[in-house]
């Protein structure tokens, strides 16, 4: 299995929780009060397993691995792609910020959190979409069957040596949990599981 194949499925079970996550924000407006429980749940998933360990194995591993084969860091799209993990992270702070206002039901409050969660989604189904339709397929072609090994066996380090083993079926069960609780389907969740086993071996980025 290719690299860009484990990113690509864990960009899938990303996206379920993104369609919690504009529920929970729907939810919170409509009833005048956050749902805190899923909020936390859902921005423990995007901080941990989305931006620490996805992104971080972009950062760490693939972009790095595209710079040596001649891709540019500044003024191509690996530098759109760190520049929206920043934005995300931007996003990630500022709701994290008004969840427990929002949850006592603060209007002000709900209202940042749902721009705030509006805007992450946003940006981040798009950046999904330009990672999916043009940098993974330009890793595909310039990426030989070497360079995926060691693609490959950097991931299995982050998964198991960093972390340790669990992590990554801890954050699938809070995907499939919020997806339940939101009547989001979980079609993602059954190839996720057999084909990527993230132990989330980078720290948490605020």
């Amino acid at each position: 299995m290719e690299p860009t194949v484990i990113l690509s499925n864990e960009h899938r079970v990303i996206e379920l929780v993104l369609t919690c996550l504009e529920r929970i924000a729907g939810k919170a407006k409509s009833d005048g009060k956050l749902d805190t429980e899923s909020a936390v749940q859902a921005l423990d998933f995007f901080r941990t397993f989305a931006d620490g360990c996805h992104h971080g194995k972009e950062e760490d591993h693939l972009f790095p691995a595209m710079v040596n084969k001649g891709v540019p860091q500044q003024g191509g799209p690996i530098a759109v792609m760190l520049s929206d993990h920043e934005q995300g992270r931007a996003h990630i702070r500022a709701m994290t910020e008004h969840v427990e206002a929002a949850g006592a039901g603060e209007a002000a409050a709900i209202d940042e959190f749902a721009r705030q969660a509006h805007g992450y989604i946003a940006m981040l189904r798009g950046h999904i979409q330009k990672e999916d339709q043009v940098l993974f397929p330009l890793a595909d072609r310039i990426m030989g069957s070497d360079d995926e090994q060691k693609l490959m066996a950097a991931y299995h380090s982050v998964e198991h040596d960093h972390m340790g083993e669990g992590t990554h079926e801890r954050y699938l069960k809070i995907a499939e949990t919020l997806a339940d609780r939101y009547d989001v389907p979980k079609d993602a969740l059954a190839q996720a599981h057999e084909s990527t086993s993230c132990g989330c071996g980078h720290a948490k980025k605020d």
